[in-house]
């Protein structure tokens, strides 16, 4: 709103001025008369004579812009001005009243500047003293008198001329005491700005704090502080003297904290040269000792020890050579070289080698038989290969170490069982996780070129080892990786090698190091991503999935007690019961190890822990027992189901068995067939394989149709739809082909099938079954959903040995080698066979869909004929 009065002002200031060259007579004006006219002069009267009009205060005077200069009321200062423009606004004041107006340039740079380019709030300033200098430069001593604000611009050629308000100053009496607490403020942060800057003399702040009135002790601190010229314009801006002292005191805030910063760096560089200079001071002088004392005596002795110890080492002539020419190089260098060092490391890390150094002793067959047990139940597979190694140990001293690679899926005690084996044959453990390594160097270590050059995590397992003898396990090698810095899988080859291992080289050592009597174990999830060169050289040991009663057990005996133990939870005071362990399983987790059965144990404990304390503060002894019936208080509300399978009958669905990551599962396959164009629909996330096995089943039925009683056409006059639930979960693999096929045989011929029978196999064009995998979980899945009933291929008969014998008992396998097998135990009654003449193709079938019309395309795709014999096609029953 000022601005737009000023700008109003001002132009009436024109108009006056415009309105007085107007008036003059004839000839008395520029080229009108011979004498000039004043015109300032004339201005400058009227403007006196209008100040009722423009208010008190406002008056013409000479302008000269600043460059990185603010002036305040009461400051005395000199400055030099060398601008044509500021020199003839500098001499019209002198000739007038030597009052002149001075404001800050918004970019100092700018050297023409306009009106735009100025600060419309300045000083103004009586001048004290002017001496002119060398270069047609004036050197000026001025006062500052008030503060001023440009309310319009008369003249900017051939100098600034502008119509100043002149803004008095307000004084305080008496003074409130929110200002005089905010002066004080002040006062102590610029007593402080004083002692952080340095750049002020301490006898200043006296004379500072003998100024009186806000207003002007503001101005005073400000023109002593170091800042930045926006700063010390928005102190020159604020004519209330409180809001000047609020903004003063906001800039000495922000100040004193910047100068403690500048002053704490230039502490810690000042401390860093003056240690460096000091070390460099003492080095010169150790050197100096060490000439005048024989220090090179010293490292001679300590080479001369290296070179005895390696002697001790009985290493290769090869190494032995190798090593023994670094050491005489390093006697040759300077203690000081960066070369020297290099080797000196080099040195000390073959010495820190196990070299010799064997940690295996007489092995106790009962005794590492016993330890295996102790830490994991079950795992019999995995025992029984670990108690034949050392058997084979134990007679052949010379065996060459095997490397074991243990597979399984996520929490089933892997790497635990590594660290049980160690500990069972009495040998370093040393573990090396390869989940996300790319880099070459991390197995074979960097060239000693390299600054900061070490061995690779091979050898420097060994070197923690202390032992050429340890168990080592490479953890998770199914995840590893590559990329531009090489291939880590091609370097493990050589260190997972029997015959290659006895002479592994490493980037830095640079000679052949014997991990052949090493016990390597690698531990992996799948064996679908692990290279086949690298799988090649390792003896693969599933590991499988614990059954429901192995993970009861194995909650009983470790999981309880070590949750307990860390939660600070007494036997007396929380029990957990089967029923408890159980449910926790089934409906709390859903995986094939027991990782998540601890987390879950854990959060009882947690629930018990904070029980028990509640109750010591009141002094009550805790009893907490967990059953079936009330897990809920403790965990929430189940999380996950099993399917129970009833014994029903349904048309054109049938149960199928499948393996997942965290144990088996069963699946419910559902077919329908609509009138169409022979299309065949797969829904619910199915991926390629299952989807071949699906296309495979449709050309074997129809390589059958007349067994089957289904007319030939089936595949052009009707579409045929598979779908599995759950389709949010992607499903793939050939084990599903004989569930659907006998499905889509079901939906073809309408007659039910019954769901309490689950089968599992891949299915030919020719219908023959081939063995799948997962048996073992495929089948605690059907048992665990109340199925007694599965139907297995043939080639899957040594698998059943490998089903828990508690499963075995309830459970009848029937084992099939022809889908034709699986109809008798999966269909409530064997199809009709076509008779010779075609019925089913004549009319009869077309005079039914006729009658039927649509709405009958849903039903069974069936000819009329005899029934077919219920042979067997050599299929065989086990229990």
């Amino acid at each position: 709103m000022a601005d737009k009065n000023n700008t109003e002002k001002g132009g009436q200031a024109e108009e006056k001025r415009e309105d007085i060259e107007a008036a003059l007579p004839e000839g008395t004006g520029g080229e009108r008369r011979n004498e000039p006219l004043d015109i300032d002069k004339i201005f400058e009267e009227l403007s006196e004579g209008a100040q009722d009009e423009y208010g008190a205060g406002l008056k013409v005077m000479p302008l000269i812009p600043l460059r990185g200069l603010t002036v305040f009321p009461y400051m005395v200062l000199h400055f030099d001005i060398g601008r044509e423009k500021s020199v003839s606004a500098l001499e019209k004041a002198m000739v007038r009243d030597q009052i002149v107006f001075l404001s800050v340039q918004r970019d100092a740079e700018t050297d023409l500047p306009t009106k735009d380019d100025l600060h419309d709030v300045g000083c103004v300033v009586k001048i004290k003293q002017m001496l002119k200098l060398p270069g047609d430069s004036i050197r000026v001593l001025v006062e500052g008198v008030s503060r001023g604000i440009i309310d319009g611009m008369v003249q900017e050629v051939p100098f600034f001329k502008a119509l100043i308000r002149q803004i008095d100053e307000i004084d305080y009496d008496p003074m409130p005491s929110g200002v005089e607490a905010l002066m004080r403020t002040v006062l102590d942060n610029f007593d402080e700005y004083i002692e952080v800057s340095g750049k002020l003399p301490h006898d200043i702040f006296a004379s500072v704090a003998s100024v009186g009135q806000p207003g002007r002790l503001s101005d005073v601190i400000t023109s002593h502080l170091d800042v930045r010229i926006e700063s010390k314009q928005r102190v020159l801006e604020a004519f209330d003297p409180e809001e000047r002292l609020n903004i003063l005191n906001e800039i000495l805030t922000k100040e004193i904290e910047i100068l403690k910063i500048e002053r704490d760096i230039k502490e810690k560089v000042h401390s860093k040269i003056n240690k460096n200079q000091k070390e460099y001071y003492l080095r010169e002088q150790l050197r100096t000792i060490q000439e005048e004392l024989g220090e090179d005596e010293l490292i001679e002795d300590e080479i001369k020890n290296w070179l005895e110890e390696l002697k001790k080492l009985n290493l290769t002539e090869k190494i032995h050579n190798k090593i023994e020419k670094e050491i005489k190089r390093l006697s040759k260098l300077q203690p000081s070289s960066a070369e020297g060092g290099v080797i000196r490391t080099y040195v000390e890390w073959v010495f820190q080698l196990p070299w010799n150094n064997y940690s295996a002793g007489d092995i106790d067959i009962q005794g590492a038989e016993k330890i295996l047990d102790e830490d994991h139940y079950g795992l019999d597979k995995v025992k029984e290969r670990i108690i034949e190694y050392l058997s084979v140990m134990e007679l052949v001293e010379t065996m060459k170490a095997p490397i074991l690679c243990l597979v399984g899926p996520p929490g089933v005690g892997k790497t635990s069982i590594a660290k049980s084996i160690a500990r069972a044959v009495g040998r370093e453990f040393v573990r090396m996780s390869l989940g996300g390594v790319r880099d070459e160097a991390e197995i074979r270590g960097h060239r000693r070129t390299y600054i900061g050059a070490i061995p690779g995590r091979v050898i420097n397992g060994m070197k923690e080892a202390g032992a050429m003898d340890p168990v080592f396990l490479f953890d998770e090698v199914d995840k590893i990786g590559n990329d531009f810095r090489g291939d880590p899988a091609s370097a493990l080859l050589e260190v997972l090698d029997p015959e290659q291992n006895k002479e592994f080289t490493d980037h830095y050592l640079e000679f052949a190091f014997d991990l052949s009597k090493v016990l390597f174990i690698t531990t992996a999830n799948t064996l679908d991503t692990i290279p086949r060169p690298l799988l090649d050289r390792m003896e693969v040991i599933e590991v499988p999935g614990y059954t429901e009663e192995e993970k009861v057990k194995i909650a009983e005996r470790y999981l309880i007690p070590k949750q307990m133990k860390e939660h600070g939870v007494a036997d007396e005071n929380v029990k957990l019961s089967e029923g408890a362990i159980r449910d926790i399983i089934n409906f709390y987790t859903r995986e094939s190890g027991v990782r998540s059965l601890e987390r879950e144990i854990a959060g009882v404990c947690r629930k018990a822990a904070k029980r028990v304390v509640m109750d010591r503060a009141g002094k009550k002894a805790t009893s907490i027992r967990v059953t079936g019936s009330n897990i809920g208080k403790f965990l929430g509300k189940k999380r996950f189901r099993y399917d129970v399978i009833e014994s029903e009958q349904v048309v054109g669905t049938t149960t199928g068995l499948a393996w997942t990551i965290v144990g088996g599962t069963t699946l419910s396959i559902e077919t329908t067939h609509l009138a169409g164009s022979g299309q065949l629909v797969l829904t619910g996330q199915l991926g390629d394989v299952m989807k071949e096995s699906a296309r495979a089943g449709v050309s074997y039925i129809r390589s059958i149709s007349d067994d089957l009683g289904v007319r030939k056409d089936f595949y052009k006059t009707y579409d045929l739809h598979i779908h599995i639930p759950e389709g949010a979960t992607p499903k793939d693999g050939p084990s599903a082909g004989v569930t659907m096929c006998v499905a889509m045989i079901s939906c073809l011929t309408g007659i039910p099938a019954r769901q309490d029978v689950a089968m599992t196999g891949e299915i030919t064009l020719r219908g023959a079954i081939l063995p799948v995998g997962g048996v073992r979980e495929k089948v605690l899945a059907a048992h665990r959903a109340g199925i007694r009933k599965v139907l297995l291929p043939r080639g899957n008969e040594r698998d059943i040995d490998e089903i828990p014998a508690a499963v075995r008992r309830h459970m009848e396998f029937v084992l099939i080698a022809h889908a034709n097998d699986a109809l008798p135990h999966v269909l409530t009654r064997l199809p009709k066979k076509r008779r010779a003449g075609g019925a089913a193709e004549g009319t009869g079938a077309k005079k039914k869909q006729r009658s039927g019309g649509a709405a009958q395309s849903a039903g069974p795709v069936l000819g009329s004929g005899s029934t077919l014999s219920a042979d067997a096609g050599g299929a065989g029953k086990t229990r």
